[in-house]
């Protein structure tokens, strides 16, 4: 029997949750930190790095309290983090500045650019990401920082994702030469690929912008799977957290990877982790390109595959708006929403409020709701989007489908699922699809199961799966419902491609409107 405690750091908190490979979830203990915003820049999004040690911190000793344990009990730590989120780091791997947080959109420019330049020099790493660099990812933000703050460059050092950057502190690292690297965080936001060689070419980058002059050494290491360790925890950090020195901590990765992982992820899964925005992740033994999906990384998920990543930039964001609009929480809007059937409401919404991230990966696009009346409601626009966000997941999957990428099993996970069963009933109606929800909340399971490997309890992530992950609800789709869903998505897969795409072939959509209002009536006749 062992004890570990797994770690997730989400948008607004860090979750810290302790595990006996018995006994299953011990105790879970959330402390929160501040998102920083700026009201006349809505692209930015900042966080301290000391605030969020701070609340790890907190929350873990919390979480030992609550367990009723010693926490030199603990045996192994592992985390997880949010990503791409992105930080700066002078001598000692002091912070020169606050995370560029995943949803900081500053840095459209720069990937923009990066974008064009790739497919002017035939990069082969632009392929791997989809045809389109990201805004939300390591390099546009690195570049958008070196530009924006001369008087910090000649401190610059290097700079780390999010996860690498708290493993590093943890285990009392001040060499940045001596941190270890996430290939989960580096291949799908950095371009990384043993492919060729790891990161773009000096020469390819230096093309870019003079800044990154001598950038891709500055960005050396060691590049690992998370079933090899970033090190062990420094007595400083272990006497904080009141856990013993000494322990093991893997090398670290995102929070929907290994999200994915605590919902029972395997071969033939797709699991959508579906938060404020949405991770797709499924892994294939195959790594085969998959045009506009933003990542395909041997490693990434599953240290034995290679792992996909795709998504939607807003879901829990769109509803929060819709319901703020309005003058509500979306708890008090969504009651009632269990009566409501598919197609009913007449309204079309397209779900780019943030931006596009996948398949076409465009940060200029905005949200659009076709079929409004005068009588219709906050409460109407909230189910139209819940459709909208299944309607975009189905795009999303039927173009992983294409290319190989095996579709057997859709997973819900992510915390809004546990909360919301209208959505998981829409989605299993809109892909045709058995959607499963496990039983309670997965959020740093992963990173328990991780932990477990890093303790040497489970000698494969198989077998700490079985014994630790949660047990599922099934929702199964409806007939008539599917039926009038792939009537809609019909609409809705013309309109994305022929408003989401410049210079796409004209499209015929005169007959959309008549036909939201001809589907609303015959829902009504059956209702």
């Amino acid at each position: 029997m062992s004890k570990v405690a797994g770690v997730d750091f989400g948008t607004l908190s860090v979750r810290v949750t302790l595990l006996d490979s018995e006994r299953g979830r011990l105790a879970t203990a959330v402390a929160e930190y501040p998102l920083h915003r700026k009201r006349e820049d809505p692209d930015y999004a900042t966080q301290s790095h000391q605030d969020q040690m701070n609340a790890l911190v907190k929350a873990t000793r919390q979480a030992i309290k609550d367990a009723g344990i010693e926490g030199a009990q603990i045996e192994a730590m592992a985390l997880d983090t949010t990503g791409s989120s992105v930080i700066p780091v002078g001598e000692n791997l002091q912070p020169l500045d606050d995370y560029y947080l995943w949803c900081d959109h500053r840095a459209k420019e720069e990937a923009q650019q990066i974008t064009e330049l790739a497919n002017r020099e035939h990069l082969e790493a632009i392929e791997w990401c989809g045809g389109v660099y990201s805004h939300e990812w390591g390099f546009a933000k690195l570049l958008h920082w070196l530009r924006h703050n001369p008087d910090k460059r000649d401190r610059f050092v290097t700079a780390f994702e999010h996860c690498d950057m708290v493993a590093a502190t943890l285990c009392g690292i001040t060499d940045a030469k001596q941190a270890k690297r996430s290939v989960c965080a580096m291949g799908h936001k950095w371009m990384w690929n043993p492919k060729w060689d790891g990161l773009p070419s000096q020469d390819f980058l230096s093309k870019l912008d003079p800044l990154f002059e001598g950038i891709r050494a500055k960005l050396g290491g060691s590049y690992e799977t998370s079933d090899n360790l970033a090190g062990h925890l420094s007595p400083k950090w272990a006497e904080a957290m009141d856990l013993h020195a000494g322990i093991p901590i893997p090398v670290g990765a995102f929070d929907a990877h290994w999200d994915a992982i605590g919902a029972g992820c395997r071969e033939g899964d797709v699991v959508n982790v579906v938060g404020t925005s949405t991770c797709i992740i499924a892994m294939q033994k195959k790594a085969n390109l998959v045009p506009g999906v933003c990542g395909v990384v041997p490693g990434s998920v599953h240290p034995a595959y290679t792992g996909v990543e795709a998504g939607l930039s807003a879901t829990g964001d769109i509803f929060e708006a819709i319901a703020r609009r309005a003058g509500h929480k979306v708890s008090e809007l969504s009651k009632g929403l269990e009566t409501y059937r598919a197609g009913q409401t007449g309204l079309l919404r397209l779900s780019w409020d943030n931006g596009d991230r996948t398949v076409l990966v465009n940060s200029e696009l905005g949200g659009i709701t076709l079929g409004w009346n005068l009588i219709h409601t906050a409460q109407d626009e909230l189910f139209a989007a819940i459709e909208g966000t299944a309607f975009h997941t189905c795009i999303i999957l039927e173009r992983m489908a294409e290319y190989g990428v095996p579709v057997d099993r859709v997973i819900n996970a992510g915390g809004i699922p546990q909360n919301n069963q209208v959505l998981n009933q829409v989605y299993a109606d809109v892909l045709g699809k058995p959607v499963l929800v496990p039983a309670g909340i997965p959020t740093s399971l992963g990173s328990g199961i991780f932990a477990f490997l890093a303790a040497g309890t489970f000698p494969t992530i198989e077998e700490a799966q079985a014994k630790m992950c949660l047990s599922y609800k099934t929702f199964t789709p409806n007939p008539a419902a599917s039926a009038t869903y792939n009537r809609l998505f019909e609409h809705y897969k013309s309109l994305y491609f022929a408003l989401g795409k410049r210079g796409a072939e004209p499209a015929a959509i005169g007959d959309v409107l008549p036909d939201l209002r001809k589907i609303a009536a015959e829902v009504q006749r059956q209702t």
